[in-house]
């Protein structure tokens, strides 16, 4: 089976591929990758935060919506004979997710252990429709 490809006189997939290239270092070096997924009685959330104080992590839930943020600074010195050599390494990370289903913010709970942070949010129990009667007064 052939393939129709594009061709231009200028280079023609150096645009292109560097625009790709940006996009993908954008989703994975901009952002954090989380896990999501459902038990019975949770929604469990994981993200892989290497490196990371846990104390400099922050999370929350805002109208069904965790938002993982976290900061690290990590600062190395090295002297050795006549060289002296610094080196830094700090960043950023930050994360929202919207949640598949409502859940019971006060009861969540956040571990963090070999570099993976688990946030546990116990699901909201479900609302049942009610229906109202509607009353009427007679003049």
């Amino acid at each position: 089976m052939s393939q129709l490809i594009r061709w231009s006189p200028l280079v023609p997939d150096f645009f292109e591929d560097t625009d790709k290239f940006l996009e993908e270092f954008g989703a994975a070096g901009a952002t954090l990758p989380v896990d999501v997924y459902q038990t019975e009685t949770s929604v469990v959330v994981k993200a892989a935060l290497p490196g990371f104080d846990p104390a400099q992590i922050e999370v929350s839930v805002d109208n069904n919506v965790l938002t993982i943020q976290a900061k690290t600074e990590h600062k190395t010195e090295v002297d050795e004979k006549n060289y002296y050599r610094r080196e830094m390494r700090s960043g950023s990370m930050c994360r929202s997710v919207s949640l598949p289903t409502s859940v019971v913010d006060d009861k969540a709970e956040a571990s963090y252990e070999n570099g993976v942070l688990t946030v546990t949010l116990p699901k909201a129990s479900e609302r049942t429709s009610k229906r109202i009667t509607i009353k009427t007064t007679s003049a």
